[in-house]
């Protein structure tokens, strides 16, 4: 009888232990991420799906261009949705005002001191940590002209080859940047630089919204230059015409893309712990060799093919002149007002 006692009472102490195991266990948590809609099959193989595997959650993407995104930001102000967003530099320093997003934590990240010095607290006071940047310079036909300056833009040779982003792009700035430097300007409205591009508007093909026009305009020999962001280097040498990424004297403007926590996250924590795994320096290598993003983990080593398609290198990275975020969120407003009177058809 003892024997058959113990035997019943083992299974029945062991279920009971297992039922409360499963009754007591935490629920799986959710994490509510909103990013740029490009690449997503790519990031949710390289970085979405390990991430997952690693904390045992589930990643809800919200994808779409930064505008948008920013404003359901500011339409969820008090009531989020979003636990962490990737916005442009500049588009933080907006959030950050509008009291949208909190500062980081950065002791809770490992990857943090692995940084460029520039990307670990681009819009101050630790409202966001940069991933990844990029150049903004000249491509340009090496069989029709020769580019050493951004002067070289004004040159009669580009009468009517030349296509230039609009203010209203992300690379509009960074083209009034480099005009003012090029051209002596020191004022931080680029007012310099905003002249001189009035100077050129009647020989300009396009100003340009989307990096796309230009394999088109390039292919069709419509333009033999244009200014635009490194990200759009590898689609326009696909067309496998003489084409080259111009070192002028004044180096390349650039910006770059941050992460930032949304004001009143319920998953601050794991908010971080996904920052952290996307920073590190094996994530980032996966995502720089499949050309997705430029590291900002300065740690980080990538093939010279893959490198050479990204802002990536010690020269690279030193030839970047950064437009400073609060400088786009104070002035974008009039640039674009000055834009339509003295530059827009």
């Amino acid at each position: 009888m003892k024997n058959i006692i113990t035997a019943t009472l083992v299974p029945t102490l062991a279920s009971t232990f297992a039922f409360l195991s499963l009754t007591t266990a935490a629920p799986a948590r959710d994490l509510s991420i909103s990013v740029y809609g490009a690449s997503q099959d790519a990031y949710r193989r390289l970085l979405y799906a390990p991430f997952e595997a690693k904390c045992g959650c589930k990643l809800i993407v919200e994808a779409g261009n930064s505008n948008e995104r920013l404003a359901k930001l500011e339409a969820r102000k008090g009531a989020p949705v979003i636990d962490l967003a990737i916005l442009p530099d500049y588009s933080a320093v907006y959030a950050a005002r509008k009291d949208l997003i909190d500062p980081i934590d950065v002791s809770q990240l490992s990857n943090y001191t692995k940084l460029y010095e520039f990307a670990r607290d681009p819009i101050g006071n630790h409202y966001g940590v940069g991933y990844t940047f990029y150049a903004t310079g000249i491509v340009y036909r090496t069989d029709k002209i020769s580019i050493s300056s951004w002067k070289d833009l004004w040159g009669p040779k580009l009468k009517d080859k030349l296509a230039l982003p609009d203010i209203s792009s992300s690379q509009g700035p960074m083209l009034l940047m480099m005009a003012e430097r090029a051209f002596g300007g020191s004022d931080p409205a680029f007012s310099t630089g905003m002249d001189k591009v009035a100077v050129v508007k009647g020989g300009v093909v396009s100003f340009y919204s989307a990096g796309t026009e230009l394999v088109q305009l390039f292919q069709q020999d419509e333009i033999w230059a244009a200014v635009t962001g490194r990200f759009n280097w590898p689609l326009i040498k696909r067309l496998k015409l003489p084409l080259a990424w111009a070192s002028p004297s004044e180096g390349d403007s650039g910006g770059m893309n941050v992460m930032v926590v949304t004001k009143g996250s319920k998953n601050r924590d794991l908010a971080l712990q996904f920052m952290d795994f996307w920073l590190s320096t094996e994530v980032q290598e996966k995502l720089a060799a499949e050309r997705i993003d430029s590291p900002g983990n300065a740690a980080a080593q990538v093939a010279p093919e893959a490198a050479e398609n990204l802002t990536y290198g010690e020269d690279n990275v030193r030839r970047i002149h950064l437009v400073r975020p609060d400088i786009i969120d104070q002035q974008r407003a009039g640039w674009v007002n000055t834009w339509n009177e003295k530059i827009k058809p």
